[in-house]
């Protein structure tokens, strides 16, 4: 009888590739997954008593800058929904620097959240940073409308 010669003789590794994925996914849904948050250890904050919370804690300062409806190109600033200075921007900006002005009397942190129109002019909402900077509010927002 004659041998066969084999030359170099392989194994096929697609089948043990195929039987290994699919061992992978079965271990993968199988698995219970376990709760990560109830395993760390974070200190959390104490729930706050709703009487040692002051009002000053719930403001929210909504300043909108546009343009007049009066048509000045020196742009409008509306404060918590009333518009302020009438036509003249200029006093606009002086009765917004009294009013940011109590706000950080009763607390430097105070969110202030500006809306700015597309259209309004870049010196307005300059203006009303500087105001919120000269009164020392960081807690500053800019959105655009």
């Amino acid at each position: 009888m004659a041998k066969k010669s084999q030359e170099n003789p392989a194994l096929d590794m697609t089948p043990m590739i195929d039987v290994v994925f699919e061992l992978i996914i079965f271990f993968v849904v199988t698995i219970q997954q376990e709760n990560l948050f109830t395993k760390l250890n974070v200190n959390r904050p104490a729930p706050a008593d709703s009487s040692s919370s002051s009002s000053t804690d719930d403001i929210t300062v909504n300043i909108q800058i546009g343009r007049a409806r009066s048509g000045n190109p020196n742009g409008a600033i509306v404060y918590n929904g009333k518009e302020l200075g009438g036509a003249s921007f200029q006093q606009a900006r002086k009765d917004l620097d009294q009013n940011l002005r109590d706000i950080a009397r009763t607390s430097k942190k105070t969110p202030i959240i500006i809306k700015c129109a597309e259209n309004s002019p870049h010196k307005a909402l300059v203006d009303v940073l500087d105001i919120c900077y000269k009164h020392e509010l960081f807690s500053v927002s800019v959105f655009t409308l």
